[in-house]
């Protein structure tokens, strides 16, 4: 370990090997932190946190303050954060709120400056979240989605795996897998085709999973419908069934087209 001489560090957190804390940190009870993670000057480290192998976690950082909701009322959450992480310049990133409830992100994400992770959130592997973007509380991303610089996502909203959204977005409704999204709010405009491609996907998968997208945001049906359509209809493909189930579940209701119905 290598820690900085003005850092505080309570006797009770836990540094495994390699880990490297910069001056004028704060490192509070209960929290744990794993192999070769990598700390930055000014950083608060507090609350029941779990900090992963190999992250770095840059200058200003604030990670496991008590959640901004009004509702709690000191009880025991936590906040668990996976390895390989970057947690870039004044992030915050909050526990859950109530009993035993948590925030969770999980491993290999890419967290810009000053973005901010709300209680209950859930976070996958693989994601994006730039500059400045804010989610409120029970927001899920899924794994390898992109967000863009400055967008707001609405509490309970859930975001699709490999889909992206452009910058400056008001997001208020769930974002469908595979999609590009942008707008105020937020709205569908295709396919994240360079995302598709770049996780290995096929020809004849991204063709089917264009076809599922034509009927469920550009065909003018009711997504009742156009969910019925394509289950009778397109090929069942382990990606399009992943996206009518999404869109079958949704809770928010989902994201629809740009273009007019």
């Amino acid at each position: 370990m290598q820690i900085h001489p003005t850092a505080i560090i309570s006797k009770k957190s836990i540094l495994e090997d390699g880990v490297v804390v910069g001056p004028y940190c704060v490192i509070n009870d209960s929290v744990k932190i794993s192999k070769n993670t990598k700390i930055g000057s000014h950083c608060v480290i507090e609350g029941n946190t779990t900090i992963g192998e190999s992250c770095e976690i840059f200058t200003g950082a604030v990670i496991g303050s008590r959640p901004q909701d009004l509702k709690f009322k000191g009880e025991k959450v936590y906040l668990e954060i996976g390895c390989n992480n970057i947690i870039r310049e004044y992030c915050t990133l909050n526990p859950g709120t109530g009993e035993g409830s948590k925030t969770i992100v999980g491993d290999n994400n890419l967290l810009m400056a000053y973005s901010h992770v709300a209680h209950d959130c859930r976070i996958g592997s693989g994601c994006v979240l730039a500059n400045n973007s804010t989610l409120a509380g029970h927001v899920t991303i899924e794994d390898k989605a992109v967000i863009g610089g400055i967008v707001a996502i609405h509490q309970f909203v859930r975001i699709g795996k490999l889909s992206i959204i452009g910058g400056c977005s008001k997001v208020v409704q769930d974002i469908p897998p595979f999609s590009t999204c942008d707008g105020h709010p937020a709205r569908v405009y295709g396919l994240n085709l360079i995302g598709l491609r770049r996780t290995g996907l096929g020809r004849d998968a991204i063709k089917q999973i264009d076809q599922a997208f034509k009927l469920l945001f550009n065909s003018g049906f009711s997504l009742k419908h156009a969910i019925e359509k394509c289950e009778k209809e397109l090929v069942k493909s382990e990606e399009v069934a992943y996206l009518l189930n999404f869109a079958k579940n949704s809770e928010r209701g989902i994201a629809r087209s740009c273009r007019k119905e």
